[in-house]
């Protein structure tokens, strides 16, 4: 069996007891990160632990350790499960206490982590997905990595039910995000992305993919985009922690560009994949 972390320490699931008025579990009062692993190493471990932190400031939440006590209880979770590619999830919630609104004065917060092996998704990284464009029903502090992700779900279902693999989301005519991913069109040699505001998450991958055009000379605007701008775009993709760069290649039926992986997309791909030193598999 796997081992979980739960506040201090590394337990058995079977031993993991939650109270039934955590308010993770009854308001969502909690916030997460998923940390990728590669060749058993934690990608960007700084940058989601910082986000981390970041965020459950942001809802008032204290994590109960340093940054470098956090960081290796990451990298001892990830040696005891011998994972070699996956993922850590770890969240924290505000604690447990008789069901009330308004935050209770005196709860301890509560951190549980996991790991799971995923395997990268070459084959739509070499040769894309399919998505629809949906209204953004989500709340407006999309920059909190919250554990409430219901409007996510939904969006992700509705998909999924479509036979496509993500979500474009859009508060009017102007796309925000994914579901569960950043978005960006080429146009012309240029990279266009929603600037990160609160109506968005700054992507820990969303960062390296806009350091990777400042090194490779690929002029970025972060600005917002229209639905129609997206649809005339040459290239279109979508980036996450466990996706890394998934080139889109039909939004609502309509193709984009040539309908296959563009070229500045197979750049950022290839640039992006030789800064995990695992060979060259795309």
């Amino acid at each position: 069996m796997d081992w979980i972390l739960h506040n201090d320490e590394f337990i058995q699931e079977v031993d993991l007891k939650i109270s039934k008025e955590d308010r993770g579990y009854q308001f969502g009062d909690g916030i997460y990160e998923v940390i990728r692993v590669y060749g058993g190493d934690l990608y960007t471990a700084k940058e989601h632990i910082d986000r981390f932190y970041a965020s459950a400031e942001k809802v008032k939440i204290v994590v109960p350790y340093t940054k470098d006590v956090f960081h290796k209880l990451m990298y001892d979770l990830v040696e005891r499960n011998e994972i070699n590619n996956g993922q850590v999830y770890v969240q924290i919630t505000r604690g447990a206490f008789m069901r009330q609104h308004h935050f209770p004065s005196d709860t301890s917060p509560v951190v549980v982590a996991y790991t799971k092996s995923v395997e990268r998704p070459l084959e739509l990284m070499r040769n894309g997905a399919h998505a629809i464009f949906l209204e953004d029903i989500r709340w407006l502090r999309c920059d909190i990595k919250s554990l409430n992700l219901l409007g996510n779900v939904m969006a992700k279902q509705e998909a999924y039910e479509n036979g496509c693999y993500e979500a474009v989301l859009h508060r009017g005519e102007v796309i925000t995000e994914g579901s569960s991913s950043n978005m960006y069109g080429i146009k012309d040699g240029i990279l266009y992305t929603h600037p990160a505001t609160n109506l968005i998450l700054d992507g820990i991958t969303r960062r390296t993919i806009l350091g990777l055009c400042d090194e490779l000379g690929i002029t970025v605007q972060q600005t917002p985009m229209t639905k129609d701008q997206a649809l005339d775009m040459d290239e279109f993709f979508m980036s996450s922690t466990t996706a890394e760069i998934i080139p889109l290649t039909q939004i609502d039926g309509n193709k984009i560009g040539t309908g296959e992986r563009g070229t500045l997309t197979e750049k950022l791909q290839k640039a992006f994949e030789a800064k995990l030193n695992l060979g060259v598999q795309i």
